[in-house]
């Protein structure tokens, strides 16, 4: 009678090896959590051009800035090349430039810490300065 021979099929050199490759390659996105500041970065608010408004409000509460100013900047982009508008009316009722240069960057004049820092903290990469040139005024 001939025996049949079963191949190991649980081979520790190779079965473990390749347990730990699936294991840590489905938990690096938790341990990579952990080297990552979660701090949001501090906005300097204390530009001379600010420090110099009567009345320091930007065009919309900060929330809605802050949360929205990328679809804001977006309409502004659409009504203003597109559709030839270029002035926006805030909630309050005052009329602003649809301008990011000399509505948004007129205060916020510093595009590095502004900008920059918040945009490299969310690791985003906005096509704003496509057509404008390194935020200089």
């Amino acid at each position: 009678m001939k025996r049949l021979v079963v191949s190991k099929m649980y081979d520790k050199k190779i079965i473990i090896p390749l347990l730990v490759v699936v294991v840590l390659a489905l938990t690096y996105p938790i341990f990579n959590m952990f080297g990552q500041s979660s701090a949001a970065p501090e906005l300097d608010l204390n530009t001379p051009e600010i420090q110099a408004l009567d009345e320091k409000k930007c065009i919309e509460d900060t929330e809605f800035m802050r949360s929205n100013h990328m679809q804001l900047l977006n309409e502004w982009r659409i009504e203003s090349v597109r559709n030839g508008l270029d002035t926006y009316v805030a909630t309050d009722g005052k009329e602003y430039e649809m301008s990011l240069q000399n509505t948004c960057l007129s205060c916020h004049s510093d595009k590095e810490k502004f900008c920059d820092s918040c945009h490299t903290y969310s690791d985003v990469n906005p096509n704003c300065w496509t057509c404008h040139i390194g935020g200089e005024l």
